[in-house]
């Protein structure tokens, strides 16, 4: 983990899949003019950016899963500003959000992400993969088992696997089904990503799988809902305060 004094900036990791599932995550290996935001007809762009940075300021404010996260993100020295870490731009394809390395910022694809909730989403999964970057040196590119802990993470916390978006999805019943979904999301963002055989992607999720699922951090739980991510969030505040007066 980052120290106090260390201002990383959020690096690259994966990305968030729109709807329907089988869309897996992203990342951005490259952006048309060097990360500049790519408009199709001009008053398309501006309702879509002007839409886009509304919800982003309204996660910002209020979604209790990224007000954590920011806070943790703070607390290992690698604070987010919004204006600097975020971009809101038109996407090829069906692609929510993800990390642009170079440039270290997270990319929301403001022509895919269409409402409040889907907003909430994208930028709760991107900040996990940050906060692993921050907390860690992990191997983006370069370590297909670096990057499945990660999206099992993200998977894991963000609400990706939440009951309602499982039945949205005509998942639901299965015995561990949290547990499946987790994986299989997993799996899916790790091939969208990395020119590797689903074979190998899902044997770097199942040699990861555990350790992985039951790290928490920043949480200390899995938020299976708003209600929880805010007792974890009032849990995370109280320890910050405790180990401040050690």
């Amino acid at each position: 983990m980052a120290g106090a004094g260390d201002e990383r900036e959020p690096g690259p990791a994966a990305g968030e899949p729109q709807q329907p599932p089988t869309s897996s995550c992203q990342v951005f290996p490259e952006r048309p003019a060097q990360g500049k935001p790519q408009p199709g007809r001009h008053s398309s762009f501006f309702t879509h950016n002007q839409k886009c940075q509304l919800m982003l300021l309204q996660t910002l404010q209020t979604n209790p899963y990224v007000k954590l996260l920011l806070d943790a993100m703070k607390h290992s020295g690698c604070a987010v500003n919004r204006d600097r870490h975020f971009s809101c731009e038109d996407c090829s394809g069906n692609v929510s959000g993800g990390f642009d390395a170079s440039a270290s910022q997270i990319v929301l694809c403001q022509n895919n992400i269409g409402n409040q909730a889907h907003m909430n989403r994208v930028v709760t999964h991107e900040l996990i993969h940050a906060f692993d970057h921050c907390r860690a040196h992990v191997h983006w590119f370069t370590n297909v088992r670096h990057l499945a802990c990660s999206e099992i993470r993200a998977a894991n916390l963000s609400g990706d696997c939440s009951l309602v978006n499982e039945i949205f999805r005509l998942h639901f019943g299965l015995k561990r089904h949290h547990q499946t979904c987790v994986r299989d999301r997993a799996i899916l963002s790790i091939l969208a990503v990395r020119n590797i055989s689903r074979e190998i992607a899902e044997k770097a999720v199942d040699e990861v799988f555990e350790s992985c699922f039951n790290d928490h951090e920043p949480f200390g739980r899995i938020p299976h809902s708003k209600i929880y991510a805010k007792y974890a969030h009032r849990d995370f505040q109280n320890r910050d305060r405790y180990y401040s007066n050690i």
